[in-house]
């Protein structure tokens, strides 16, 4: 199996995937003959490129949707639908307009029945980790964009999953946002020991949030490698980043294998 690591928390085993157009009706194969696994606390960014079917394969772990083929298991068990024991942050903000920043970051909380005094204690606890200090009381029009996914990441992370599924959360920001994003979420995963599996097309983003970068080929996507990242998570900030020897030929490295043709031998 590509990516094989000791005592998985995920394991994806020979899945395909059907995606259907939601307008049309029509299916194609998305994911063909597809191994993975993730471990406990790791985080594992996904690569590669439109259409290959990377959402697809989060869409699955999620449990929104069932193989056509193989089995995805987490912690021993198929997963057979949602569940609390995974967040999900979308690339759409998913806000409720009409509630505060603080009721929406304690509606999960809400749903499941905590009382009222400790979902809010909780709610702010995790909007304090994500830096969204003073802004409880106001409602999502009033937040830039960034507020607006930091507020989605806390609401993610006040539900206390043992999975964080992120399918490109920061791909509708502008670049100088998107930085600060990523930052955060190195510093936020590190403290709170999450699992997380994290779609992107973009290289430099893979390598500066992953321990391990899984590559995907050209739609049916399968993994064509997984890539180990050399650098420690105390020096994942931009300036320290964009300055190591490792960067430039990594990126390189990572930029050709999405590039070339499937079944060309790397």
């Amino acid at each position: 199996m590509n990516g094989t690591v000791a005592s998985p928390k995920i394991i994806v085993s020979g899945v395909a995937l059907d995606y259907v157009n939601p307008d049309t009706g029509s299916a194609h194969r998305a994911v063909e003959d597809l191994d993975l696994a993730v471990a406990p606390n790791e985080f594992l960014c996904v690569l590669g490129p439109s259409g290959c079917g990377k959402s697809t394969l989060l869409a699955a772990i999620a449990g929104f949707l069932k193989p056509a083929q193989g089995t995805i298991t987490m912690n021993g068990r198929a997963i057979s639908g949602p569940g609390a024991d995974r967040g999900v942050v979308f690339q759409e903000y998913a806000l409720l307009p009409w509630m505060t920043v603080l009721d929406n970051a304690a509606l999960g909380l809400k749903l499941s029945g905590m009382p009222r005094k400790e979902r809010y204690e909780t709610a702010r606890r995790f909007l304090a980790i994500a830096n969204l200090h003073g802004v409880e009381d106001k409602y999502p029009h009033e937040l830039s964009g960034g507020m607006k996914q930091r507020v989605a990441v806390a609401r993610t992370l006040a539900n206390s999953p043992e999975v964080m599924l992120m399918d490109e959360p920061f791909a509708a920001v502008d670049a100088q946002t998107r930085m600060v994003l990523q930052e955060e979420l190195v510093r936020i995963s590190a403290s709170s020991r999450l699992t997380v599996v994290f779609v992107t097309h973009s290289v430099e983003e893979a390598l500066f949030l992953g321990d391990r970068v899984a590559v995907l080929t050209p739609g049916p996507g399968h993994v064509r490698t997984i890539v180990d990242v050399p650098f420690a998570k105390e020096e994942r900030s931009w300036a320290a980043l964009n300055g190591h020897a490792h960067f430039g030929p990594l990126r390189d490295r990572l930029l050709s294998l999405v590039r070339v043709p499937d079944r060309v031998a790397i």
